[in-house]
């Protein structure tokens, strides 16, 4: 190698070493001693706004070190000769969107936007983040989702046609999160004013934030307008789901609303929007708790058609109703249909049955499918003991009852004290004292005070 080479070679690690040395500033040093410097009361007298300002834009600072310095000066702001002023919010906010510290940034509008000693405009937030081209749709964004968190409504809504008349970027995300907001602290009106805007902007307005609007509607019981809106959303191209429907669907089963349920049912089939099984249990809670146990059968049989699972409670619930209503044909006519489609059915359903025919007085029939239960080893409960014992005292059926409670405690459970003041009274009037203090004594020893019987047990003698 000639010593040319050797000389140009020399130059050339020379350069590259250069080039790979850490840039300092004066800045930097400044920043490393205030972070560092456990006395740092002399060197924050000496900042300027300028400084700051410079420091903050300063690329070769790293922004942790920017966010850890305004953070210091923050909390000793009776060190520093100046006042902190908005520009140096919104140079820290881009430096930290730049960094994509987005949490940052937006922990930094939240600031400046509490802060009482800016009071700070939107306008001259807005005119610094226009200074700002690459980053001011994130800014303005995140302030809106700011003013959303902080109730900041008036200012939300000024951000929104700041952006609008500006042709900034508005997300759509943001935007649902500030209408969540707004209905969340009950404020329907401004809610659907917003969403008109968002409508009238031309955003790309998502079935989400339709059915959030929805279901404040339907929450403050206006569940006509909230129908009416998915209708003029749709003539928008904003098309509703499955989760738009039920929503409306719930808040007309839970108001008995079943007029409007029609429309609802109507709307939701023109568009070609399937129930699923949720629209379904809606439909059965709302028909069932109105006492239309049998629309709610109905809509049991429209699931099988459907091939949608129908959970054993959904039939539980409708022999139940049928039960308190004193149907007891029909619940075992449902029961039936249950069988049929290989559903097992589970023990509260058999004790539910059994207590539906104590209801109607028909005691024996109780009594055997009881029985056949017992012989199943299906366990009968607490409840249903009381209303079998409960029928036979009303009947007279005196000796039913005691081998009943005989039974119960066979199996460690003891009626109240209503239940064996009933058969106690019962077996009195029938001369049957003995039986009556052997359950007397039964029900001391359980701790129950004697006074509470209506009627006390004398000795004949």
């Amino acid at each position: 190698m000639s010593s040319i080479q050797t000389t140009l070679l020399q130059n050339l690690k020379t350069i590259k070493n250069k080039i790979n040395l850490p840039i300092t500033t004066p800045y930097k040093e400044i920043v490393d001693n205030i972070i560092s410097s456990a006395t740092k009361t002399t060197i924050l007298s000496t900042l300027t706004s300028n400084t700051i300002t410079s420091i903050l834009s300063d690329p070769s600072i790293k922004t942790r070190k920017c966010l850890n310095l305004f953070k210091i000066i923050s909390k000793n702001q009776s060190l520093i000769p100046f006042k902190i002023e908005v520009e140096h919010y919104v140079t820290l906010i881009c430096r930290s969107i730049k960094s994509r510290k987005f949490e940052d940034a937006e922990k930094l509008l939240t600031l400046l936007t509490n802060d009482p000693n800016l009071k700070c405009p939107f306008q001259d937030f807005a005119y610094l983040a226009a200074k700002h081209k690459l980053f001011q749709s994130k800014m303005l964004n995140l302030m809106l989702k700011v003013c959303a968190d902080c109730g900041e409504f008036v200012k939300g809504f000024e951000v929104f046609d700041y952006m609008k008349c500006n042709g900034v970027f508005i997300d759509e995300k943001t935007c649902t999160v500030f209408l969540i907001a707004l209905l969340r602290c009950e404020e329907l009106g401004l809610g659907l004013a917003f969403f008109d805007k968002m409508v009238e902007a031309g955003t790309d307005v998502s079935v989400y934030s339709l059915t959030v609007v929805v279901d404040g509607l339907c929450k403050n019981g206006e569940i006509k307008r909230g129908r009416e809106l998915v209708e003029e959303a749709l003539c928008k191209n904003i098309r509703p789901n499955v989760i738009t429907f039920n929503t409306l669907i719930d808040a007309c089963c839970k108001r008995w609303d079943f007029d409007e349920l029609v429309f609802v049912l109507a709307l939701m089939e023109k568009e070609g929007v399937e129930r699923n099984l949720e629209s379904y249990k809606f439909l059965i809670d709302g028909y069932l708790s109105s006492g239309r146990v049998g629309d709610a059968e109905r809509m049991i049989m429209e699931m099988y058609d459907k091939d949608l699972n129908v959970e054993v409670y959904l039939w539980k619930s409708v022999i139940l109703k049928y039960c308190k209503l004193g149907k007891m044909e029909n619940a075992f006519l449902v029961f039936d249909k249950m069988i049929e489609r290989n559903v097992v059915p589970s023990a509260e359903t058999f004790r539910i049955l059994v207590s539906g025919i104590c209801g109607i007085g028909e005691m024996e029939a109780a009594q055997e499918l009881a029985d056949k239960l017992q012989k199943k080893d299906i366990e009968l409960g607490h409840d249903v003991f009381d209303d079998l014992i409960d029928g036979c005292c009303k009947k007279g059926k005196f000796n039913d009852a005691v081998r009943l409670l005989s039974s119960m405690e066979g199996k460690g459970l003891y009626g109240d004290v209503r239940l064996y003041n009933m058969v106690i009274v019962g077996l009195c009037e029938s001369g049957r004292v003995e039986e009556a203090t052997r359950l007397l004594s039964i029900v001391v020893k359980c701790g129950v005070a004697l006074e509470n019987f209506v009627t006390l047990i004398n000795d004949p003698k």
